[in-house]
């Protein structure tokens, strides 16, 4: 399978380092994603292990769309019933930039209309509760170009850990791990809070603001 974790731009090249120590497989680095080829346990080490991933999702295909006709038709033949149940939900998000397509609710209503009608011809209903496991199914159609994934994710990989009370001004875990790689921090580096430290000198208290990470 092709995977593709999107990320915060200018962490391509860590996350591509991540991957590849994972042991992804034709790694690609593009604008904020990085793409690769691994199979199924590829997915569960990836949620499990990339520390500057948004995200863990399938490409299940990519088309040109510069209709609604062609986006509905390159959706509809993708087999989602290898993924998705009788009784699942397949919420549907995304978003395009440059293309002719740009009204992002038109093509979430084609995208699920052919995702439903696929369903419809497969497991031989008129009617979907959606009651069951969630599988959100992202598009993006970039230049008319089309790209269907299915995110495998759920809650972003950045509330892994997540705190129940933060700061004024939290930073995504992602993002930290980004900058501890950038920084090259390891086990017996020291790191200094230099805004912290500064405020605590200017109120006449002498602290060492140092831990090690």
């Amino acid at each position: 399978m092709k995977i593709t974790c999107p990320c915060l731009f200018g962490l391509e090249s860590v996350l591509g380092y991540e991957v590849k120590k994972i042991g992804g497989k034709n790694v690609k680095l593009n604008d904020g994603r990085v793409s690769f080829d691994g199979g199924f346990d590829m997915v569960a080490r990836a949620n499990l292990w990339l520390s500057t991933a948004e995200r863990v999702l399938i490409e299940l295909t990519d088309f040109d769309a510069e209709s609604f006709e062609e986006l509905y038709q390159g959706v509809k033949v993708i087999p989602f019933e290898e993924f998705i149940g009788v009784d699942d939900a397949f919420p549907v998000k995304g978003h395009t930039i440059n293309s002719k397509l740009h009204s992002v609710p038109d093509c979430q209503r084609i995208i699920k209309k052919a995702v439903v009608d696929r369903l419809k011809s497969v497991y031989n209903k008129t009617w979907f509760e959606e009651c069951g496991d969630t599988y959100q199914i992202q598009f993006n159609i970039i230049k008319n170009r089309a790209f269907i994934y299915l995110d495998t994710t759920g809650a972003g990989l950045h509330k892994r850990g997540y705190r129940k009370n933060s700061n004024d001004a939290p930073i995504k875990e992602t993002l930290a791990a980004g900058i501890v790689d950038f920084a090259r921090i390891r086990s017996n580096s020291i790191v200094v809070d230099i805004i912290l430290q500064s405020l605590i000198q200017s109120r006449g208290i002498i602290v060492k603001c140092a831990f090690a990470v």
